[in-house]
């Protein structure tokens, strides 16, 4: 018996509806784009601030040795680094206005690894430090950059947990260069040549992927901001077409934080494969093994407390990193057992990239999706000031204490200082 003359319409309405649930069931389980840009941008920091920043700690015993570099000329590195870093971000709002996201931070990884090539290739210190400060400047320029795209691509319901798997990026750098720069390291006198020539290769290829990968905007592709319903996209749709307004002194409120974030936790990042093997009397292997530890912790700091601050709120989630983050530099000056090493490297590396995926995913909050980059830079730009000072000031004191007890000291006493400036913050929409 003919169904369909029994009940007409029904059945293709049973079909039709069957075929919308299934349509539905589909596009739930496909992955919005957001998240490939996500995944990029992962690779994006990796390369960028990873490989052409963090990768320094591990560089510098081998190569200090290699070219006789005194604590002060090693810590001039490491500002040269971060002078070029202070003044790419200056420019960075405009780049990313005029060129796109995508080209600028394709473009921005090319100057890292072509920079750290040819550092393989010199062993002049100022044509080093010439050259760091181009890392430097792509660093910034690919970095900041990124961090905006995040607040394009994502509603302020998810933005600190994107931003906070993208930041994660640095760890999986840390612990290639933790194991990996030894092991050239160990291949003959000139293996700190080879470290920078694969770890520059490594950056080169990741231009690469960033720029196929990465999309501008969600709309280019017919897409909503992940994590977007109907009052988000409205909103989202008039910021994009506004300019939004906020307040100078929440914008200082921010730098101000992420100044005293900068400072101090270079200082760590710089000196303590050098503290374990200059003042503990740990090998190279050691030392990176630590160095590797921090970077799988780190793993967990963007995702947990980026989430953290979407639920709780910026402000909270802030002031429990900057204390977490200060006992790690308190712990590192006591000597008395390893213990205090381990729960120093602990507590650095579970709250290691937390407070930039917290900052960007503020700075949207604050400022929204049009002008996150713009004001993202500005804080960057201030937060490369500490970064600047951060390791030559920590360097001048090790030589004139011979050690990094009283640069780790300050640390601490300045990460308080910021998780007091956080309790402060105005209200935001994270939280």
């Amino acid at each position: 018996m003919d169904l369909g003359l029994l009940f007409p319409g029904v059945l293709p309405a049973m079909f039709y509806d069957a075929c919308m649930n299934r349509m539905a069931r589909k596009e739930r389980r496909t992955t919005h784009y957001g998240w490939y840009v996500v995944a990029a941008g992962t690779c994006c920091v990796f390369a960028c601030l990873g490989l052409g920043r963090f990768a320094l700690g591990m560089l510098l015993p081998a190569m200090g040795e290699a070219l006789h570099l005194t604590y002060g000329q090693m810590g001039f590195i490491g500002t040269a680094n971060f002078s070029g870093y202070l003044v790419a971000v200056l420019v960075c709002g405009r780049l990313s206005k005029r060129f796109g996201a995508r080209r600028l931070i394709g473009t921005a990884l090319l100057m890292v690894g072509g920079s750290m090539l040819l550092v393989s290739l010199t062993a002049d210190f100022y044509l080093i430090s010439a050259l760091y400060i181009v890392t430097g400047m792509g660093s910034a320029l690919a970095n900041v950059a990124m961090m905006g795209l995040i607040s394009v691509w994502f509603a302020s319901r998810k933005r600190g947990k994107a931003a906070g798997f993208v930041v994660i990026g640095s760890g999986f750098a840390i612990i290639l260069s933790g194991k990996l720069v030894p092991y050239l390291n160990g291949l003959g006198s000139n293996g700190w040549r080879l470290s920078w020539c694969v770890l520059g290769g490594l950056v080169l290829a990741v231009a690469l992927l960033c720029y196929g990968v990465l999309r501008n905007r969600p709309q280019d592709m017919g897409l909503q901001p992940v994590g977007s319903v109907a009052d988000d996209v409205a909103e989202y749709q008039a910021a994009l077409t506004q300019t939004s307004r906020v307040r100078p002194g929440v914008i200082y409120h921010c730098g101000a934080i992420y100044f005293l974030f900068g400072f101090t936790y270079v200082i760590y990042a710089t000196f303590i494969v050098t503290t374990l093997v200059q003042e503990r009397g740990m090998s190279e292997a050691v030392a990176g093994t630590f160095w590797a530890w921090v970077g799988f912790l780190s793993l967990f700091s963007g995702p947990v407390f980026g989430t953290i601050s979407d639920r709780l709120g910026r402000k909270a989630a802030l002031v429990t990193v900057f204390i977490i983050q200060a006992l790690a530099y308190l712990f590192i000056t006591v000597q008395t057992g390893p213990i205090f090493l381990y729960l120093s490297i602990f507590c650095y590396g579970i709250v290691a990239w937390s407070i930039p995926s917290i900052m960007a995913a503020l700075v949207g909050d604050y400022a929204g999706p049009q002008r996150a980059v713009h004001v993202f830079a500005f804080i960057t730009f201030i937060f490369g000031l500490g970064q600047v000072l951060g390791p030559f000031v920590a360097g001048i004191l090790a030589e004139k204490t011979t050690g990094f007890t009283s640069s780790y000291l300050l640390a601490f006493a300045l990460a308080m200082v910021a998780a007091i400036f956080s309790l402060f913050l105005p209200a935001d929409k994270g939280a």
